[in-house]
């Protein structure tokens, strides 16, 4: 293999595999992950065996995501604030312990639609401390240059899996007894374990002083909440994942409902979405060519849409196998694109807790949506749940198409390291790092440039709010008009100084620009202040 430093044409698809630590982990996530869909395909059933109703079944789509919308953005604080390794690796041997009880119950019977959603609750919760920090964990893996063939080769191998573990749990059921599905993913979870053991990831400085993990979130969601690129495919993510939802929520009805279906079609049809996903993930890179994320979000919705048609009609396995693998192409193209976009807009500091919240709107819509959608086909049919559905995305991403993806691809969110270093405190305290700071900045702008000042000052607090201030303010002097303030307050002085370390590039050229208004040759006055 070429190594990294080589200058070559553009990176390509398997680039990433090229670095031992994201191969080693790779290849262990898909192990476990075959042990996951396996485990969806054996619950899914188990609940139809217990209570076939529309309503109860969807229950079971429900408690997998509604933990991550419940508990992501806490599990995102902590993994920016652990060892993100030793996290995983705890998380994993809770769950494999939760899985492996949870066979031994299905083995001997003595299960109940509430003991099987109970603990569908339990092994969610745990995939939702988990995800944030996998996610915060690739950057790590490998260059910025191939995060988004890494991120492609996630959505790969999670697909992968899903057109391996539904088939093999099919069989098992079948063959075997339906306990098998849950003792495979107890194995898998040694797997992953393995892997974490073996991965000796680089040391990263230890950050000192942290803050209140309320306060961390909060400053999670601000960042959110005023990084555009992050917002706006937070927004076009939440339009979609809510329609697509009655997709998964509805398989294994619609896998019953056909002459002559059950456990080995429904696994048949997840085979044929995860063969769809792969096909889709080797396929994208040349059917994108120069097409826009967007562009690649808007067919992938309408193929989505029609895989929902498809599904509502369907009255035999070929019909139906064949949506399957429509679906999982679309699902792909536009899972993968809303993935990309969402990494690209984070900056290293944030990203766990970014990611997040990306999550919590992923799997809060799809929580939504799969308990919506089995009350819809409960009141009106099955048939007629997935067409509303699919008109849904159709009108979802026209509303939402001024949302624009992909905005942080020609963002260089590195640290710029551009701010001076802060004055040391000397106040006679050992708290005095822990209060709530302020810090003002005075400008002296002329006349002729108001306008276009605070314009750009109004514009420039998106980013103090980014790096987490919780206030921001522009004033004026009534007695020298040309002296202009913008202050701004964080948690605490330990939490400015974090600052510091969170300017971006981009950031910074922004910055410049604004202080191009300031007359003075020594440029504007900065004051730092303590609350008492």
């Amino acid at each position: 293999m070429s190594s990294s430093s080589e200058v070559a044409p553009p990176v390509s698809a398997w680039s990433p595999f090229r670095y031992r630590a994201f191969a080693l982990l790779w290849f262990a996530t898909l192990i476990s992950n075959v042990g996951t869909w396996m485990h969806e395909v054996g619950a899914g059933w188990l609940m139809i065996e217990l209570s076939p109703s529309p309503a109860v079944v969807s229950l079971v789509q429900a408690a997998t995501t509604l933990p991550v919308f419940l508990f992501a953005l806490f599990a995102g604080t902590l993994a920016d604030r652990l060892d993100k390794r030793r996290m995983l690796i705890v998380i994993n041997v809770i769950m494999m312990v939760i899985v492996a009880t949870l066979a031994l119950l299905v083995q001997l019977q003595a299960i109940t639609p509430l003991i099987l959603i109970l603990f569908t609750l339990a092994i969610g919760t745990g995939a939702a401390f988990m995800a944030p920090a996998w996610q915060a964990v690739v950057p790590s893996l490998i260059p910025r240059d191939n995060l988004q063939s890494a991120i492609a080769l996630n959505s790969m191998g999670i697909n992968i899996s899903r057109a391996i573990g539904p088939a093999l749990a099919g069989v098992l059921i079948v063959s075997v007894g339906l306990s098998t599905p849950f003792v495979v993913n107890a194995i898998s979870h040694v797997v992953i374990i393995a892997a974490l053991l073996i991965w000796k990831p680089e040391a990263t400085p230890r950050k000192i002083g942290h803050q209140p993990i309320l306060a961390e979130m909060a400053t999670g969601l601000r960042h959110a909440r005023y990084n555009h690129a992050l917002l706006a495919t937070l927004i076009r993510a939440a339009a979609f994942f809510l329609f697509a939802s009655a997709y998964w929520a509805m398989l294994p009805l619609i896998a019953r409902s056909i002459p002559d279906g059950g456990a080995e079609l429904y696994g048949l049809l997840l085979t044929l979405v995860g063969a769809g996903a792969v096909s889709g993930a080797i396929a994208l890179p040349r059917l994108r060519g120069d097409a826009s994320a967007d562009k690649v979000v808007t067919a992938g919705t309408g193929g989505t849409a029609v895989a929902l048609v498809l599904l509502a009609v369907a009255s035999n396995p070929g019909v139906a196998m064949l949506a399957s693998f429509v679906g999982g192409f679309a699902w792909i193209a536009v899972l993968t694109t809303f993935h990309v976009s969402a990494q690209l807009a984070l900056p290293n500091w944030v990203r766990a807790r970014g990611m997040a919240i990306f999550l919590m709107v992923f799997f809060g819509s799809m929580a939504l949506g799969a308990t919506l959608w089995g009350q819809v086909a409960q009141a009106y049919g099955l048939s007629l749940a997935l067409v509303i559905a699919a008109a849904g995305l159709v009108v979802g991403s026209a509303i939402t198409r001024k949302a624009k993806l992909g905005q942080g691809e020609n963002l260089d969110l590195s640290p710029a390291m551009l701010w001076p270093a802060a004055p040391d405190l000397d106040l006679n305290t050992d708290q005095s790092a822990d209060r709530a700071a302020r810090v003002q900045i005075e400008y002296r702008i002329r006349p002729e440039d108001r306008t276009a000042f605070v314009q750009a000052l109004k514009a420039w607090s998106a980013q103090r709010y980014r790096d987490g201030a919780f206030k921001w303010s522009l004033i004026q002097s009534v007695e020298d008009p040309e002296i202009w303030i913008e202050s701004f307050e964080v948690a605490s002085w330990n939490e400015h100084l974090a600052q510091h370390e969170r300017l971006t590039v981009s950031d910074s050229i922004e910055q410049a620009e604004i202080k191009k208004f300031e007359i003075r040759d020594t440029g504007p006055v900065v004051r730092h202040y303590l609350h008492f």
